[in-house]
């Protein structure tokens, strides 16, 4: 166990603002957690658990406890003919796991390459890419709860996916903090490439796990930038769903609008495509950008604080609103 007082945070959030937090834990096994949350004075202290930072926003230094977790290991639970459990340490970074189910030959979460972050948040938020979600390979989750120390193991059906949320970031639910995943991967991959640019980038190749993960971070690596040379945390907001009915509405004033089906009488909107519109892409505004090359990407160009972000998110969230009637949601967590 490890814990540091008056710790500095950036290098815990992508954005790189530096803030401090009162105090900094850090564990490593499930017994070292067990033991803070028992712990009387951490109990009366605000806390927050965060993996690497890739969806947060830090507007303060954070008058409390930061929790991290440094639980790695990826390991066969069980194996079939067909397909492989991997039981996962929930601070494994998500695209070694990605790398290492490639180099096995298991598929499932090959177009989920190259997202940032930790295996424990991306059972937390639902991460997907390129028409798969981690919803997807999630079979259980093991999680302790905050308040009554005990440790639970959800069921996918438990953990109550939806387009980026589940159980744990419901507000109203008891607070969770994952320790290990565990995600059933294919030894008979099934590809899923007919998603716009991944599609073009392997036009003329008969598609592999490695060729269609090459293909997924060659994409990415052309749209996003990188958080160690530009701060960033990704897409800032999620992508709109709205009903039909209202998309056809909108698709007459705007023609060229884009979008995918999204369930049962409900179509989804790339929220890039909206600000782009609103005039925001390349722009800068102090120290706060909009990524050039991907509108839904705020990026700090050098001593941004995290209100000034906030600041330039709530103006194109405004901006949309106004010309579109659509209400962006922010993917990022703000904290503070």
């Amino acid at each position: 166990m490890r814990i540091e007082e008056n710790y500095s945070l950036e290098k815990y959030n992508t954005f790189h603002i530096p803030v401090k937090t009162r105090w900094f834990m850090e564990y490593s096994n499930e017994e070292e957690l067990e033991r803070i949350l028992r712990d009387e004075y951490f109990q009366e202290c605000l806390s927050l658990h965060i993996g690497s930072g890739s969806n947060l926003l830090f507007i303060n230094d954070f008058n409390g406890i930061i929790l991290h977790s440094t639980i790695k290991g990826i390991d066969v639970l069980e194996e079939t003919e067909d397909s492989v459990l991997l039981h996962v340490g929930a601070a494994e970074k998500w695209d070694e796991v990605v790398a290492y189910a490639v180099s096995q030959g298991w598929g499932g979460i090959e177009n989920l390459s190259l997202i940032p972050g930790e295996a424990g948040a991306a059972a937390i938020q639902n991460i997907g890419a390129y028409g798969v979600e981690a919803k997807d390979v999630i079979e259980t989750v093991e999680a302790y709860n905050q308040l009554t120390f005990e440790k639970r193991i959800f069921t996918n059906e438990e953990c109550k996916y939806g387009y980026r949320s589940s159980f744990f970031k419901n507000e109203h639910n008891d607070p969770y903090i994952v320790t290990y995943i565990n995600i059933r991967l294919n030894k008979k991959p099934q590809f899923l490439v007919n998603y716009g640019n991944l599609k073009e980038e392997l036009a003329g190749s008969e598609p592999t796990l490695q060729r269609v993960r090459d293909a997924v971070i060659a994409v990415r690596r052309r749209k996003l930038p990188d958080p160690e040379e530009l701060g960033n945390a990704g897409s800032f907001f999620m992508n709109p769903v709205i009903p039909i009915k209202r998309f056809e509405k909108l698709k007459v004033q705007y023609p060229e609008i884009p979008s995918w089906p999204a369930g049962e009488g409900m179509i989804k909107i790339p929220a890039g495509w909206l600000i782009e519109q609103c005039g925001f892409k390349g722009k800068s505004h102090g120290p706060v950008g909009v990524y050039e090359k991907q509108a839904l990407v705020l990026v700090n160009l050098g001593g941004a604080r995290g209100d000034e972000i906030a600041l330039v998110a709530e103006s194109i969230r405004t901006a949309v609103n106004d010309r579109f009637g659509i209400e962006l949601m922010p993917e990022v967590k703000y904290v503070g």
